[in-house]
């Protein structure tokens, strides 16, 4: 498979990129779609049946099941990241090893009921934090020790709509290529 379709594959939604201003609009807008992520990508999976979730979105990629477990641990690690923000100064967070994660005898054989369960909660209570932050919250921050690059909390939420948006994009385009839609 050529390089530039399997960069396709990869990153269908392209890599994220901060954006150089960020409106009060723009986080509303952003809260939103992570308040109603958790019901779109159930609304993709749930009629999957068990050979569908073990198919590959990319070749050498995650299965299907593996990608819902992996947004669910992911974006638990983000809220807990956006928590540290708000109540530390400028922590350095611990990174995870999602790969080492998606290999978990749970992540490559649980039903993916169990991380929709679980997103919907977290996103739940993400939702519920960040709509009563203020600008001033907004700018807190953390650190990744992998990059050393300070992260905004404002910046995470785009990061973490553009995360899910890219894994539902895996999802939706091999149900597109497969016929399964």
């Amino acid at each position: 498979m050529e390089k530039i379709e399997l960069d396709a594959l990869r990153y269908p939604i392209g890599k994220f990129e901060v954006p150089s201003s960020i409106s009060a609009e723009q986080v509303s807008e952003w809260i939103n779609i992570l308040e109603h992520y958790p019901n779109r990508l159930e609304l993709l999976v749930n009629e999957l049946s068990n050979t569908q979730l073990e198919t590959p979105y990319r070749p050498g990629g995650w299965t299907v099941r593996q990608v819902v477990h992996h947004v669910a641990d992911s974006h638990n690690h983000s809220y807990i990241r956006f928590k540290w923000a708000l109540t530390e100064e400028t922590p350095i967070i611990k990174p995870y090893l999602e790969k080492e994660w998606a290999e978990l005898f749970d992540t490559r054989t649980a039903p993916v009921e169990l991380s929709l369960n679980h997103l919907r909660a977290v996103h739940a209570k993400l939702v519920y934090l960040l709509k009563g932050l203020s600008s001033s919250d907004l700018k807190s921050s953390f650190i990744h020790p992998e990059s050393k690059e300070s992260t905004t909390i404002v910046e995470n939420i785009g990061r973490y709509v553009w995360h899910g948006n890219h894994h539902y994009s895996h999802i939706k385009n091999l149900l597109q290529r497969e016929g399964w839609n």
